[in-house]
């Protein structure tokens, strides 16, 4: 099981759904959300969009393998979405953000694989979250003043994959979720997971580019 968090406009969901058409034997679940769909976005696609009494009543139930508040919106990982794929022998992802991967990194019976997606610089992040024309300025204040505090949190992950040419993030994704499972002897596939690994240089680069 891999576990994927990433700042909101560092591409994680991009990368999974696009992955999931790469690697057959990959299952991605969909969180529950209690935010409101954007333009374009559909039930069942992006996410399972439930208002806010479902919501509690699946996590009074026990229904959730983990669930946050992010940016004022509540997010939850079905347990049954997990348990099913995993019961047919698939690989699974998980796009939580970093408070459910703390929670699903605590869990024994599950020992994922956690990767970070970061975005080239804190300027490259502002100009797709402006870009997507889909938020308010002060909530993309918020979520780049978030974008700080998670990324000076990707200590705690197993990998880090900066998501600046999203064919090559895609690929290194790839290589990580192959190597991990035990499914390729290809020498560059090997290569991309081993780079993906922090590092002390790695680590001092981003607290540099991003000053956290």
């Amino acid at each position: 099981m891999a576990v994927v968090s990433a700042p909101s406009g560092a591409g994680k969901t991009t990368l999974c759904n696009q992955l999931v058409e790469r690697l057959p034997n990959l299952a991605y679940t969909l969180s529950h959300t209690t935010r409101m769909p954007r333009p374009g976005e559909r039930d069942g696609r992006e996410y399972h969009f439930v208002d806010e009494a479902t919501f509690q009543r699946m996590r009074a139930a026990g229904d959730f393998l983990e669930w946050a508040e992010v940016h004022g919106n509540l997010y939850g990982t079905a347990r049954a979405s997990v348990a099913a794929p995993l019961g047919r022998g698939q690989d699974v992802v998980v796009d939580v953000d970093i408070q459910g991967a703390a929670s699903l990194r605590l869990d024994p019976s599950l020992a994922p694989t956690t990767i970070f997606v970061l975005p080239p610089s804190m300027e490259v992040l502002e100009q797709r979250l402006r870009g997507r024309g889909q938020d308010a300025p002060e909530v993309i204040a918020r979520r780049l003043h978030n974008a700080v505090r998670e990324i000076a949190a990707c200590d705690a992950f197993d990998y880090w994959v900066v998501n600046g040419e999203l064919e090559f993030a895609k690929t290194t994704l790839e290589g990580i979720l192959r190597v991990r499972a035990g499914r390729t002897v290809d020498y560059a596939m090997r290569d991309l997971e081993a780079q993906a690994r922090p590092t002390t240089a790695r680590r001092t680069l981003i607290r540099e580019t991003f000053r956290v």
